[in-house]
């Protein structure tokens, strides 16, 4: 189940055992709190911690051995495990027999930011909780609750602005929200506006943003980005890289016949996201868009082929944008 599932559903239903997986830091820290609350009183005796990567021959028994251990003036121990990755042989000969039959006073969770070759949560007994990166509706949705929990009156184009500027990071998220708590106090509207004013801009949005800048040809908005971005320490290199990736993306979607869903099927991106690169290379023409995209190809390619440095084939690169 995903993470915003298990955290209302937590208290009405026991998990004896739960593998809390994915590489949201922020949903698998909630998680566990929220087990924590639920159940576990005197956590200082009944909250223990193991690395997984310690939990190998003798010392794994000794771990499988010590969830038998009864509470101390609670209802519940928790046992957490992080990066905790068993091999199948480790799982059948010492885990097994005790997720099939786990200590009713008991909670083990296994948290884990990846995935391992031997899928733990497509075993019986363990219960998943899905920490990853959520959908940017889903996000909206949830930060919306969050800033109301916060008693901040939050707009709804500010709320979608918000979770792109933090690039779907729920604890980026959650620093902004604290940081917006202090500035516009108890009550306070959370505006398109504020967010703008107050809220930092993943490095993503801004190359988010300076794309979209080099396909209105706009030159001016272009310069303040780049320049930001350069001054932050961002590499000339990865920002041409950026360039010539969006007008492949521009090229892609002029060359694909098909519905808008039917291009981001196979692009792996929104039906929005063509819709809006489509009007772009519109506004080039396809030949201009390929011309566009030759170009940089060429001088993203000579950079790492040593006949460019990297400042010189940028440059060179905007001056074909916006000056040919």
């Amino acid at each position: 189940m995903k993470f915003v599932e298990f955290n209302k559903t937590i208290k009405e239903r026991s998990f004896p055992v739960c593998l809390i997986e994915g590489e949201e830091t922020y949903f698998r820290e909630r998680a566990v709190e929220a087990v924590r609350d639920a159940y576990i009183t005197q956590p200082m005796l009944n909250d223990v911690r193991f690395e997984g990567d310690t939990l190998k021959g003798d010392k794994l028994v000794s771990f499988r051995d010590g969830l038998y251990a009864l509470p101390f003036l609670s209802e519940k121990r928790l046992a957490r495990a992080y990066e905790f990755y068993p091999t199948e042989k480790e799982y059948e000969s010492v885990l097994k027999k005790y997720v099939e039959n786990p200590s009713p006073s008991t909670i083990l969770l296994i948290v884990n930011s990846k995935k391992n070759a031997y899928d733990l949560k497509k075993l019986a007994g363990i219960t998943y909780v899905d920490c990853g990166r959520e959908s940017e509706e889903t996000l909206c949705k949830w930060l919306y609750g969050m800033l109301r929990r916060a008693e901040l009156s939050p707009d709804t184009d500010a709320v979608q602005l918000m979770v792109r500027y933090c690039a779907s990071d729920a604890a980026r998220m959650k620093r902004e929200i604290e940081k917006l708590t202090c500035l516009l106090g108890k009550g306070g509207r959370v505006t398109r506006e504020a967010v703008e004013e107050y809220v930092n801009k993943d490095v993503d949005y801004k190359i988010y943003e300076l794309t979209q800048a080099a396909s209105r040809k706009s030159y001016a908005a272009f310069a303040e980005i780049l320049n930001d971005l350069l001054l932050k320490g961002f590499d000339e290199n990865a920002v041409l890289a950026s360039l010539t990736s969006h007008f492949r993306t521009l090229y892609d979607v002029t060359s694909m016949k098909g519905s808008d869903e039917e291009a981001a099927k196979s692009l792996g991106i929104k039906p929005y996201a063509v819709k809006k690169n489509r009007e772009a290379a519109r506004a080039f023409g396809k030949e201009k868009t390929a011309e566009y995209y030759t170009a940089l190809y060429t001088l993203a390619s000579g950079v790492k082929g040593g006949l460019y440095n990297k400042e010189s084939a940028l440059f060179t690169a905007i001056a074909k944008i916006f000056f040919s």
